[in-house]
């Protein structure tokens, strides 16, 4: 088993102020698999002191210079690849094909658009030949507190660390205790790659320790959250008192529009899209919305996809999905599929349980219900697992009704090859993004969403103005 208790404060590991352990554990097999320490508040104190004393030297330093080290840390994170997408499968289930193919590279990708957005972004620009001599300047914020999630960690890491060391700011992490081990590599990369001391510093905790004492820190200008909505409303409430920026990235209950012109693909792409990681994606698209003409079809097709979604140990090579992460989320799942029968949605496809052959892990089986109302459970929560709800529409404007029946807000989804109703619905969807017929966001479009989804804005140009203050000045002297 893994020991890894120390912290990463002031540019070298230190060994917390009182121990207490914490158990990882492997969700392939529930047995423990690493031991990290959750920290104090004299750790907290001792890293925000740490990078309250860099910040002013780090703010000062020079772009480029800044825009070097970034640079410096995408060779050193593809450097650890392997090592990295090993640290993810064992902690938090995922295929280690899978985990090598989307999970490392979905932090390197971010990375490299950090790159390309910082070079073009301007931290003073002119307001407009109206004001010749107005300027609207970008200032760090300061000290930020950054709080990760489990399910992607070097995603949401690296949308938070790299924005964050590129716009001036020293900072603060606490990834999630369940799965620790990603985010305890990347400091390693960090030190490796030349990050000056206390430029960032590594506290693991959970959130009613680390969490809550980084949000109520009066030194600490900012948090930047990723987790639930339950989470963000506690974290926001927290920050008060302190007037701090927070920026919010929390759950959601896409909905994907099928119509019936739609092309061939559409509806197994949605299926397998919603299954992606065990289904412990925010945005993944867990109602599907199909017209009635097509519904009959749609529902087949999900079922005949969910009956060949292989399930196995995330250390078995092949494509398939693992585990979820926990017992806790395991037990949470379950009591939602139950929920579905009980409140009378038809079960198409998998079910309560695990699948055959699984007696040990935590797997769910791939769950597709059909006829299923917008006022369901399963219709309305977050479910965070491999289970898909379908709901039969007649019209557009009906589709779009349901859609946005949510307090919820991040990604839906259109498939349709009407350009015009596709266009017309990407602008009456209530949410931060869109996704039309399979295409992806380009590089650099911003991550967030609206509502109870959290408002931030990660990725691109609007990832580097999120951890800073914008400043007008009048007066300037010069071009």
């Amino acid at each position: 088993m893994l020991t890894k208790r120390d912290f990463y404060i002031d540019g070298r590991w230190v060994a917390p102020a009182a121990p207490r352990d914490c158990i990882v554990h492997n969700p392939s097999t529930e047995e423990p698999c690493a031991v990290i320490s959750l920290g104090g508040q004299a750790d907290t104190d001792a890293a925000v002191a740490a990078a309250r004393a860099a910040l002013p030297r780090w703010r000062a330093t020079p772009s480029a210079a800044r825009l070097a080290l970034v640079e410096r840390i995408l060779a050193a994170y593809g450097a650890r690849a392997e090592e990295m997408a090993a640290a993810i499968s064992l902690e938090m289930g995922a295929p280690i094909d899978m985990a090598r193919a989307d999970q490392v590279p979905s932090g390197s990708n971010h990375i490299r658009n950090f790159i390309t957005a910082f070079k073009t972004f301007e931290f003073i620009r002119p307001l407009g030949p109206q004001a010749p001599q107005t300027r609207i300047a970008q200032d760090p914020v300061g000290v930020v507190g950054l709080i990760t999630p489990w399910n992607w960690p070097m995603n949401q890491i690296t949308l938070k660390v790299i924005p964050a060391l590129l716009a001036g700011c020293t900072m603060v992490l606490k990834p999630s205790e369940i799965a620790p081990l990603s985010g305890l590599l990347f400091a390693e990369i960090l030190h490796d790659a030349g990050t000056p001391p206390g430029v960032f510093n590594l506290v693991n905790g959970d959130g009613p320790g680390v969490g809550t004492q980084l949000s109520t820190h009066p030194d600490v200008a900012m948090i930047s959250f990723t987790g639930s909505t339950r989470a963000g409303i506690a974290i926001t409430k927290a920050a008060a008192d302190s007037l701090k920026k927070v920026a919010l990235e929390l759950g959601g209950k896409g909905a994907n529009l099928i119509f019936a012109d739609a092309d061939p693909d559409a509806v197994k792409r949605g299926v397998r899209q919603c299954f992606n990681n065990s289904g412990q994606s925010c945005n993944a698209p867990t109602r599907m919305l199909v017209e009635r003409s097509a519904y009959a079809r749609a529902v087949e097709i999900a079922r005949e996809t969910a009956l060949a979604t292989r399930v196995a140990s995330a250390h078995e090579a092949g494509r398939h999905i693992g585990p979820v992460v926990s017992q806790a989320q395991y037990e949470k799942i379950q009591g939602l599929i139950e929920k579905g029968i009980a409140e009378g949605a038809r079960l198409v496809a998998g079910g309560a349980g695990r699948p055959e052959g699984l007696n040990r892990g935590w797997f769910v089986r791939p769950t597709v219900f059909a006829d299923v109302t917008p006022q369901m459970t399963i219709a309305r929560e977050e479910i965070f697992g491999p289970v898909l709800s379908i709901l039969p529409f007649d019209t557009e404007d009906e589709a779009l009704a349901i859609a946005n029946d949510t307090p919820y807000g991040l990604t839906n989804y259109v498939q349709t090859t009407d350009g015009a109703r596709a266009n017309r619905l990407a602008r009456t969807l209530r949410s931060g993004m869109v996704e039309m017929n399979g295409v992806s966001r380009g590089p650099g479009a911003f991550f967030g969403g609206i509502g109870a989804s959290g408002r931030a804005r990660e990725g691109g140009h609007w990832g580097i103005e999120e951890f800073c203050d914008s400043k007008a000045i009048s007066g300037w002297f010069g071009d």
